[in-house]
């Protein structure tokens, strides 16, 4: 692994995404650089909080942005390389049904949390009350660089530059590729999590602090419009052993479909394992991936939810 040239210290965060920020450390291509990740709640929320804790959130200091680092020679029109070369989670964090936001944020309106400690080593899973047991497997949510459009842009939404993406595969020995659109890219991080299921439906995984480290290096001319990625080797090993339960949804638009998925599949959790509607739901952000099955038969597609029966059995 590359030598560590910086390390930037949970303090050194930002919040929204701008071409002005200034950068905190500068790197040549083919340094590696350390950062230690605040959770995504910005420390609002500690192994002592409640329910009550979210009801209170400060939304304004939601999503920390740690950096940005600078890269030495990244002009615009050429890709960003980021290796992510080890991630050491804290053992702690935090999963929450958050008012206004998830999949069914109509439906489930009061707040809800859960405090996890789990292995950071990944040797057992995390545990989900007596009942539920949820493999580790950390990776950062929020990565990209800044983007050419004047102004402070919410690190919510994810963007052509990367950002809030979280996409459970970007792990360690994952090649991402950005595309540059301000002299030295201007990278940062946030958002860590100790597990997630593709599509985080409730609106939060396993949000845990941790250190990070990526690798950074140039690929010049290598214009993109947005960014791409390879694995280091199979993605679904930690969950497939014992197969899934699948909910499907069929409709005209993804996201109702989705929404009719997610809404079965609380309802086989509760039927078959004796979890409480709330309890399903904030499962299903934490280790449930949502699936396109089926896009081409006109009118309907077919959306599906793949829960693994590993959790529960």
């Amino acid at each position: 692994m590359a030598a560590i040239a910086h390390t930037i210290h949970a303090g050194h965060r930002h919040f929204g995404w701008s071409r002005d920020n200034p950068p905190v450390a500068r790197v040549a291509p083919g340094e590696a650089v350390e950062f230690d990740v605040i959770d995504g709640g910005g420390g609002q929320v500690t192994p002592a909080s409640t329910a009550a804790t979210i009801a209170a959130l400060d939304f304004a200091t939601l999503l920390p942005l740690h950096g940005p680092i600078a890269v030495d020679g990244a002009e615009p029109g050429d890709a960003l390389k980021v290796t992510v070369l080890s991630v050491a989670p804290s053992g702690w964090g935090w999963s929450a049904i958050i008012p206004g936001f998830g999949v069914l944020a109509e439906e489930f309106k009061d707040p809800a949390l859960h405090v996890w400690k789990y292995d950071p080593a990944g040797r057992e899973p995390a545990m989900f009350g007596p009942k539920a047991r949820v493999p580790v497997r950390p990776f950062p949510g929020t990565l990209g660089v800044a983007m050419r459009d004047p102004g402070v842009h919410s690190a919510l939404p994810p963007r052509r530059t990367g950002g809030n993406m979280d996409t459970r595969d970007i792990c360690v020995g994952t090649e991402l590729y950005l595309p540059v659109e301000v002299p030295g890219a201007l990278f940062s991080v946030g958002d860590t999590h100790a597990a997630q299921g593709d599509g985080e439906l409730s609106g939060s995984a396993i949000e845990s602090p941790m250190r990070i480290a990526f690798r950074f290096d140039l690929v010049k001319g290598r214009a993109l419009d947005g960014p791409w990625f390879t694995t280091p080797g199979p993605v679904t090993g930690h969950l497939d052993r014992k197969g899934y339960h699948v909910a499907c949804g069929i409709g005209p638009d993804i996201l109702p479909a989705a929404r009719d998925a997610v809404r079965r599949m609380i309802e086989i959790l509760v039927r078959l394992h004796g979890v409480s509607p709330a309890e399903a739901y904030m499962l299903c952000g934490v280790c449930a991936d949502l699936r396109l099955s089926e896009v081409v038969n006109a009118p309907n597609a077919v959306v599906s939810l793949y829960f693994p029966r590993v959790v529960f059995e």
